[in-house]
């Protein structure tokens, strides 16, 4: 089976920079695939994208080695169960609260006896290639977001749930829950909340990721030892080179445009 670049540098406590699909596109989803990021996450969640997109993104990914992930819509097994059917070498899994709902993560992403994974790998044997029934389960990355109020208070025991590969952090939605707001990264509270998360990922042997989404805060997260960060989304790239170059033209002032977070 092809081997997940990305999770292998995780187990070895290495550092990934990942890039958001949030277009529905094959074009730019191939485009994104070509700039050499380790891994580029389709997002189903809040992308301008639906599962039928999904399926022609994935392909346009496999042009290359960029490792294909996708966050799904929310934690329910089918959702998980039909972008790893799809390609999907990973799921980035929103709001999950507890250990319950992160074992009940984990067991969507994998084959019994390990999991309740049902099997029906359509495209994903083909991309995955020989041997995928059998290596899946120690192939396909499943990441846990922690990013609500309960979640930040069961975070040990969502990152001691057998299985569970990653957590990733939303600072938005983070500051929503600490009752900061969603733009609130730099507030005293959240950079602790952001590094006890960080913590109990160290503890417990589980990757830590964050989205980032500017050089900046990048450089921030990558010099602080996460291991998969988020640089970036294509639409905010196509907007920033545009809203650059159209400045530059006009000899006027880069316009200010509202963060949506991705």
């Amino acid at each position: 089976m092809r081997e997940n670049s990305a999770l292998k540098a995780w187990r070895g406590g290495g550092q990934t920079i990942g890039g958001w699909l949030s277009i529905g596109n094959a074009y730019t989803a191939e485009v994104m695939s070509g700039m050499g990021f380790d891994w580029l996450c389709v997002d189903l969640q809040h992308g301008m994208l639906s599962y039928d997109d999904l399926t022609y993104m994935l392909p346009a990914i496999s042009t290359r080695d960029t490792i294909p992930f996708v966050r799904v819509p929310w934690n329910e097994p089918y959702e998980i169960m039909k972008a790893l059917d799809a390609g999907a070498y990973g799921v980035i899994v929103p709001m999950v609260n507890n250990a319950e709902e992160a074992a009940q993560a984990v067991a969507a992403c994998r084959y019994p006896p390990d999991g309740s994974r049902s099997f029906g790998p359509i495209r994903a044997a083909m991309y995955g290639g020989r041997g995928y029934a059998g290596e899946a389960n120690g192939q396909i990355a499943c990441i846990a977001m922690v990013e609500t109020a309960e979640g930040i208070e069961q975070l040990d025991a969502i990152a001691s749930t057998p299985g569970l590969d990653a957590i990733y952090i939303g600072p938005s939605d983070l500051g929503y829950a600490l009752g900061l707001g969603p733009a609130a990264f730099d507030d005293p509270l959240h950079v602790e909340t952001v590094q006890r998360i960080f913590a109990a990922c160290r503890a417990n042997g589980v990757a830590a990721g964050i989205h980032a989404g500017s050089l900046a805060f990048t450089r921030k997260c990558l010099e602080q030892g996460f291991n998969l960060v988020t640089l970036g989304s294509d639409g905010g790239f196509m907007a920033q080179a545009a809203r650059k170059d159209l400045a530059d033209a006009r000899e006027t002032a880069v316009a200010e445009r509202e963060n949506t977070g991705y």
